[in-house]
């Protein structure tokens, strides 16, 4: 499954999304779906741009299970994609163990250190959740949650043209 110098990284958030992802980190390779039990999908972290993004809270509770997508990518970038995650800050990088279809897969994700509730993600940000969601095949009845999160405007038009040119358009 991985390659000598990848290693495996758990993407529940925007990253999901293979084209926003590897306009940051190069290359990636899609190489399961997975999930972890106990812990709820929540667009709670709190942004520079002052919008919620994506938390995968621990909340120990049967039936909470967040989906995500798992990407073998070069051991060299794991600094990048600290950069990125803002590693540190507002996220911190933690091993976990995701269950998949070909067994467990040791890997790497960022959970969130400073959370808000009553956030809302920008309508930008919700679609990169979404099509990384809808591309990877997660199942329909998660994406449907994701769905009926509500996202706000963006008031800075050029943010959002620059978030969703990776998909070769700058409307979400």
């Amino acid at each position: 499954m991985l390659k000598p110098n990848e290693f495996a990284y758990f993407a529940y958030g925007s990253n999901m999304s293979a084209p926003r992802l590897s306009d940051r980190i190069k290359p990636i390779r899609h190489i399961a779906n997975g999930y972890l039990d106990g812990y709820q999908l929540t667009f709670d972290k709190v942004s520079k741009d002052g919008s919620g993004k994506c938390d995968c809270k621990h909340t120990g509770e049967p039936g909470h299970r967040v989906w995500g997508v798992l990407f073998a990518i070069d051991a060299d970038s794991l600094e990048a994609l600290d950069k990125y995650e803002d590693a540190g800050r507002t996220y911190e990088r933690q091993k976990v163990q995701v269950p998949t279809d070909q067994g467990v897969v040791d890997a790497v994700t960022y959970f969130a250190t400073k959370t808000e509730p009553g956030l809302s993600p920008y309508h930008w940000y919700k679609h990169h959740v979404l099509y990384g969601a809808r591309a990877a095949k997660l199942p329909p009845d998660y994406i449907a949650e994701i769905e009926r999160i509500a996202g706000i405007e963006d008031p800075d038009a050029a943010r959002t043209a620059q978030n969703l040119v990776v998909y070769g358009d700058t409307r979400a």
